[in-house]
């Protein structure tokens, strides 16, 4: 077992004792419902075929259909997407949205792959897992190395196995194939809710208010690191540090990221020979790495890229006051129970993201209907249920005297069990 799978397990155990469930209920919550394992043969562009292996696993329907995105990445693995999967169950549980858990993965370099053979494997995902998906069933979405457009082949695809469109058994569409305004800056954006509130709810317990900009560090600039950056830098947050794979960049009087997104866009690269301070520096960023950047003293910390980026070998040296966890598991359970300790609060991965898979039900339920909204109705919306899941989370952590982590935990898991002991 991976240590992010026995994380994951060990997460639900800790939260079943304080909702005192039965071992029964337990153990059921623990096993996924199906694992699909399979084989995706694709032409390469020199002639010869090469396989890869896929999963989807499909961990619990309870309260809906399944609801997970799918990953393409090298390192993906079963272990992996069997977290992930339990993730997704208590994150759509947690949001209040009428899903299940589930997740996909391929474990390949999509940017390895020409365009043709990256369209064949994508349509090759789709013919695999499309005996065990439906608008009712289970829906995919993007995940690490997928976008919109590997799903719109995916939906092409799903359409021809079964005769007919079916806009519904995906989300992450594309706009021009019935995606959902908002949708790329949903998870960005329902962080900063998220945040938003929690720090609305610190003001509350503690006298005064500090005017002072926060600073933020974000580790990872993909779809998601890139748009909390952007809406916090909009709102009047200092962001002084941001990375990408090749590195991280830091400015003490805070980053312009419209200009990095502007440059990003123009060339595809963060250029780091250009000048992106706030302030009257001239000269460049400093470039550092991403395990510095961890390490920084900026007040707020997202970690935004991958898994276990935060360990026991690096918790004792996290000085951030609060972390807010835009990637799924980037804390390792045992830096977890360090960072505790030291009074780092920690908004977590299920509830601090889950602004992607809000957006992800209402793209459904518009393809369901087939009315569309716009971008400002979709955040609106995505924004009152977050507030709303906060609110609860918040309360569980008063009744509880819990972190913020195990309230979550222990609100999405009495919500599962309930309605499975209903049941």
């Amino acid at each position: 077992m991976s240590a992010f799978l026995q994380s994951t397990e060990e997460l639900i155990d800790a939260a079943a004792v304080v909702a005192r469930m039965p071992q029964g209920v337990l153990a059921r919550l623990k096993r996924p419902d199906h694992v699909w394992e399979f084989e995706i043969p694709v032409r390469m562009d020199d002639g010869t075929e090469k396989k890869f292996f896929g999963w989807r696993v499909q961990h619990n329907n309870t309260l809906g259909p399944y609801k997970g995105g799918i990953r393409f990445h090298p390192d993906a693995n079963l272990d992996e997407v069997k977290a992930l999967a339990s993730l997704m169950t208590w994150k759509t549980s947690l949001a209040g949205l009428p899903y299940g858990g589930g997740k996909g993965g391929v474990a390949v370099d999509p940017r390895a792959l020409s365009p043709r053979e990256l369209e064949e494997l994508s349509r090759g995902y789709a013919r695999a897992v499309a005996p065990h998906i439906g608008p009712h069933i289970d829906i995919p979405a993007p995940d690490v190395g997928t976008n919109a457009a590997i799903i719109d082949w995916m939906v092409d695809e799903y359409a021809k196995i079964i005769g007919h469109p079916e806009p519904a058994a995906f989300t992450g569409k594309s706009i021009e194939k019935s995606g959902s305004q908002g949708r790329e800056v949903a998870t960005g954006f329902g962080g900063y809710v998220i945040l938003r509130e929690y720090l609305k709810n610190e003001f509350q317990t503690k006298s005064g208010m500090d005017t002072t900009p926060y600073s933020v560090a974000v580790q990872g600039f993909g779809n998601v690191g890139a748009h909390i950056a952007r809406i916090l830098f909009e709102k009047g947050f200092k962001v002084v540090a941001i990375s990408d794979s090749k590195g991280a960049l830091y400015d003490k009087d805070g980053i312009d990221i419209q200009k990095v997104l502007d440059i990003k866009e123009r060339t595809g690269l963060i250029d780091r020979g250009i000048c992106y301070s706030m302030g009257p520096s001239q000269e460049p960023c400093k470039v550092f790495t991403n395990k510095e950047l961890l390490e920084l003293g900026a007040d707020i910390l997202i970690p935004a890229a991958l898994e276990d980026q935060i360990t026991e070998e690096n918790a004792a040296n996290i000085q951030a006051k609060v972390i807010l966890e835009m990637a799924n598991g980037p804390i390792a359970r045992s830096a977890d129970d360090m960072l505790e300790r030291r009074g780092i609060e920690v908004i977590p991965d299920i509830l601090a993201n889950s602004g992607g898979v809000v957006g992800s039900y209402f793209e459904w339920v518009q393809s369901l209907e087939q009315k569309y909204w716009s971008e400002e109705e979709v955040l609106a919306k995505i924004d009152a249920k977050l507030t709303e899941a906060f609110a609860a989370v918040n309360e569980e952590k008063k009744k509880y005297g819990a972190s913020w982590r195990m309230a979550c935990y222990v609100r999405a898991f009495t919500r599962v069990a309930n309605a499975l002991q209903a049941k």
